[in-house]
C-alpha cells in the first residue's frame, strides 16, 4: 500500500462509468474513526450548481498516471443523487438516504 496525501487527489477529475462528471472538491473526515467518510464532488463543470458525496468504497480505482478517480456509478445516478449542502451537517438519516439511493450498504459507524 502507498500512503498518499489527500491534497494529491483534491482537484482530480471524477470519472463515472460513462464519462467525467466533476472533480474532487473536498473530503468529509470522520474524526472519531480517523477515516475519510466521503469525497465531496463538485459537478459544476458538467451539472451546474451541485455538490454530491461519493464514499471511498464506491471508487473503482485511482488513476495516478492521470489525475482521475474512477467511481462505479453512472452519471445519471450521480445527477439524481441527494444533493450535498456544505452548510448542513451530515446526519445518519442523510447518509442512509444516500447509501439507499445507490443501493449500497449503509455505514454502521455512527
Amino acid at each position: 500500500h502507498h500512503l498518499r496525501s489527500v491534497n494529491a487527489v483534491t482537484g482530480n477529475i471524477i470519472e463515472a462509468v460513462d464519462g467525467a462528471m466533476g472533480h474532487v472538491h473536498d473530503f468529509i473526515f470522520d474524526e472519531a474513526h480517523w477515516e475519510i467518510r466521503y469525497l465531496v464532488v463538485d459537478t459544476r463543470n458538467w451539472w451546474p450548481g451541485k455538490k454530491v458525496l461519493v464514499a471511498p468504497q464506491w471508487i473503482g480505482r485511482l488513476g495516478w498516471e492521470q489525475p482521475k478517480v474512477f467511481v462505479d456509478l453512472s452519471r445519471t445516478a450521480i445527477k439524481g443523487s441527494p444533493a450535498y449542502d456544505p452548510a448542513v451537517p451530515i446526519t445518519p438519516e442523510y447518509a442512509g438516504q444516500l447509501h439507499d439511493y445507490y443501493g449500497r450498504a449503509r455505514h454502521t459507524g455512527w
